[in-house]
This record gives C-alpha cells, sequence and structure tokens, in this order.
C-alpha cells in the first residue's frame, strides 16, 4: 500500500471537503460531500457520542445512501451545521426522492469544544452558517491541523486537530480518513515526540520519528478532561462499490485505528466514532480478499490521519494546551 497523489480523503474519487471556522468561537466544522449520493455506515465505541441522524445508517433501514457527512465542534449545538448543510444541499435540487419534495440526508456527529477559551456567548447558534460555509468550500485540497471540526480541539496532552491520509491498495482500491482529535488520551508516546501511530507511518507523513518517547506500561491512567469534554469522530471512505453492511464493517475494522493511535481510546468519558462511506466507483475483484484488505487500510490510514492532526495543529493565542510543533518543531 502507498499513500495517494495527496495523502488526503479526496484521493477517493468523487468526494471533496470543505472546512469554516470561526476564530473568535475557537471552534469549527468539516464536511464530507459526494459527487453523488453514496453508500454509508457508522460505528459508535466511545461512551458519550453526540449524532444526527445516525439511526438510518443501519443496514436495514429504507435510506441507503447520504448526500454528506459532517463532523463539527460545539457539542450539541454543532449538530445544527448539518442544517446549513442540507438547505443548501436542498437548494440545488438534491436530496432523497419523497413524491416532489428532496431531502438530502446528512448524518454528523459533534465534539465537546465549548471550554476551550474561545467566545460562545452567541444569542443565535452559529452552526449552521458554518455548515453551509464548509460546504461552499468544499475541494479536492483542504487544510489539515487547526482548521474545520479541529480547530478548538484538544487531547489529553496535546492540542488536537483535523488529520486525513489516504491509500492506494494493489487491487487499485483507495482508502481515505479523515479525523478530528479531541480525544482523552494522547498521540504521543509519554511525553513525545514519537506517536503511537508510527508503525504505519507512510512517507514521513509526521515526521518519521519512530518509537522516540517512553511509555510506563504499568501506569494507571487518570483522565485528564471531564466527562463530555473528549471525543475523536472520523470518516474512512473507499472508491469500491459497497453494501450498507459492507461499510459498517469496514467503520468497525477502522476503529482498531483508532486504538493504535490514541491511548487510552474508547473511554466512557469519550464519544469516539466512526463513519463509513463507498463511492462504489470500483468493483471489487475478489470480494474476500479485497475486503480484508480495505479494513486493514482503514485502520492504518485513520492511525495515520491521526498522528497528522496533532503533528500538523499550529500554536495560536490563548491555547489551553501546547501544540506539539511548538514543543518539538515539524520535521
Amino acid at each position: 500500500m502507498k499513500p495517494g497523489p495527496r495523502n488526503l480523503i479526496t484521493d477517493v474519487a468523487g468526494l471533496r471537503v470543505g472546512h469554516a471556522v470561526d476564530a473568535a468561537l475557537r471552534s469549527g466544522c468539516t464536511v464530507l460531500v459526494g459527487d453523488r449520493p453514496f453508500t454509508a455506515a457508522v460505528h459508535v465505541m466511545g461512551g458519550a457520542p453526540g449524532t444526527r441522524e445516525t439511526d438510518l445508517l443501519a443496514p436495514d433501514r429504507l435510506v441507503q445512501e447520504v448526500d454528506a457527512l459532517v463532523l463539527s465542534g460545539g457539542s450539541a449545538f454543532g449538530l445544527d451545521a448539518c442544517s446549513g448543510v442540507a438547505d443548501w444541499l436542498r437548494a440545488m435540487g438534491r436530496g432523497f426522492a419523497v413524491g416532489d419534495q428532496r431531502v438530502p440526508i446528512v448524518p454528523g456527529a459533534i465534539l465537546f469544544d465549548l471550554l476551550n477559551g474561545g467566545d460562545k456567548s452567541w444569542q443565535r447558534n452559529p452552526y449552521a452558517d458554518l455548515g453551509l460555509a464548509a460546504l461552499q468550500a468544499a475541494g479536492p485540497e483542504f487544510a489539515l491541523g487547526s482548521a474545520g471540526a479541529g480547530y478548538g480541539a484538544l487531547t489529553g496532552r496535546w492540542k488536537g486537530g483535523l488529520g486525513s491520509a489516504s491509500a492506494v491498495l494493489d487491487s487499485g482500491i483507495t482508502v481515505g480518513a479523515l479525523v478530528a482529535v479531541n480525544a482523552l488520551g494522547s498521540a504521543t508516546i509519554g511525553e513525545g515526540p514519537g506517536f503511537w501511530a508510527h508503525p504505519f507511518e507512510l512517507g514521513g507523513e509526521f515526521g518519521g520519528l519512530g518509537a522516540q518517547g517512553r511509555y510506563d506500561a504499568a501506569a494507571e491512567p487518570e483522565p485528564m478532561k471531564r466527562m463530555g469534554e473528549a471525543t475523536t469522530i472520523a470518516i474512512v471512505a473507499t472508491d469500491a462499490w459497497l453494501t450498507q453492511a459492507e461499510c459498517q464493517r469496514m467503520a468497525t475494522a477502522a476503529q482498531d485505528g483508532m486504538a493504535r493511535a490514541l491511548v487510552p481510546s474508547h473511554t466512557p468519558l469519550d464519544g469516539d466514532l466512526v463513519f463509513a462511506a463507498a463511492t462504489g466507483e470500483r468493483v471489487m475483484a475478489d470480494p474476500l480478499r479485497d475486503s480484508f484488505q480495505m479494513g486493514h487500510a482503514a485502520a492504518s490510514c485513520l492511525a495515520r490521519a491521526i498522528a497528522r492532526a496533532v503533528y500538523e495543529a499550529s500554536p495560536m493565542p490563548g491555547d489551553r494546551q501546547p501544540a506539539w510543533a511548538r514543543v518539538y518543531g515539524r520535521r
């Protein structure tokens, strides 16, 4: 496996990503949209998730495809970013057809960034406007680090952020990951600088530092955030043709990547979840072998994307936690 040409989830043909941030709010959102509707599913392992329209992603539901997926800051308020996306998609004539009406299907997930120092004294929920702006900015290239849904993110040790990575398999299938890292756990081995995800790094994408850092395997970690203040929310995607059940299996496999890159992960205090998306552009030549390899690639891409999110986060005035780059400098 090798990274795609951008090393972003948009190496999956037909997908675009857009960000919007409010610097005063110290928050933002990220939208993944397809050129056409795509199959989607979700798998939740965290104990404190915040979601919209995820029930319809089960394989036995009527709707099998969605128009966009949203990752947002803002805790429960951030779910309104989906409304801004849905309104604009409807105006564009997109959505599930019900008679002469169109209902865009826009599932989303949120992370908690309400205590990160930004101005949260709004009179009107700002996230619908942020969702609209992110959708309108969607394209094949997008920023990593302090961007979009990861703009105000924090982790147990370092400033969090927005990450992405991709892989092209020998079969020609492309897999990608997109993640907003706001975890209770840490992406680095002890104080660092090395990342837990280092065995899966491709091409020095987060510094090529290997296993630098010391970790006490006998330590019993203490929660460094309070209930509801953590969550890592992610999307993994492929250009393969998958059923909704197969998408859910890929999302489940991708959770391994979160556990490889964040220690601890999937805690009762995190809302960790993974969406999966399949654009259906490529038919699997060997479904058993290809699905096996896609699950591994999804987990590896997600681990790499998590490390890249922390590695690329930028120091800013008022930070509540240090940016990795401020302490160690990017290589």
